[in-house]
């Protein structure tokens, strides 16, 4: 007998949380693919405190937290600071946004998680009305290259090969698996 989905919900990041984020930052397969904790918290930090447009979520499974969630507004990185370093943001429409996502809890990995929130959270930028929406994992991290496909995100073709080390994905409701 399958087991019965479960409820995933979006938690807003608050001062509160800062600890728990910490600790996924500090776990061996958060430091594979994510920056310096004491950064990382510095960025969710700005954005909790309105220095940054980006808003952070906590993944939470049946109300308990289990993995890390945002949402960037690519017009916000379209200036010339931001355009040095990743010259394929002009490329995109300023209207797009880009998620981040990871699962924090060591014990939810592996278990559809991360694509079943995915797919939640597509659903609600969606709702919301964003049409272009975004993805943008290292190339060599092909667990989350698989788990961005089979929720419908595709590599963006006109920017393969033009990116670096990372895969600009876009959703394609065209591509969803069912």
């Amino acid at each position: 007998m399958p087991s019965e989905p479960q409820p995933i919900g979006f938690v807003p990041v608050g001062t509160n949380h800062y600890p728990l984020l910490r600790a996924w930052l500090d776990l061996p397969h958060m430091r594979e693919w994510w920056g310096n904790t004491e950064d990382e918290l510095g960025f969710v930090r700005n954005m909790v405190e309105g220095r940054d447009t980006t808003r952070p979520f906590l993944i939470a499974i049946d109300g308990t937290p289990a993995g890390y969630i945002q949402c960037w507004f690519v017009g916000d990185h379209q200036n010339e600071r931001w355009i040095a370093d990743h010259p394929w943001l002009a490329g995109l429409p300023s209207d797009a946004v880009g998620v981040d996502i990871a699962i924090g809890d060591p014990e939810r990995l592996s278990k559809g998680i991360g694509s079943a929130a995915l797919a939640a959270f597509v659903r609600r930028l969606r709702e919301e009305g964003h049409k272009t929406i975004i993805i943008d994992p290292l190339i060599r991290n092909e667990r989350a290259v698989r788990a961005f496909s089979k929720v419908g995100f595709r590599p963006i073709p006109n920017l393969l090969g033009r990116t670096g080390d990372i895969l600009i994905m876009q959703f394609d409701p065209e591509n969803e698996e069912q």
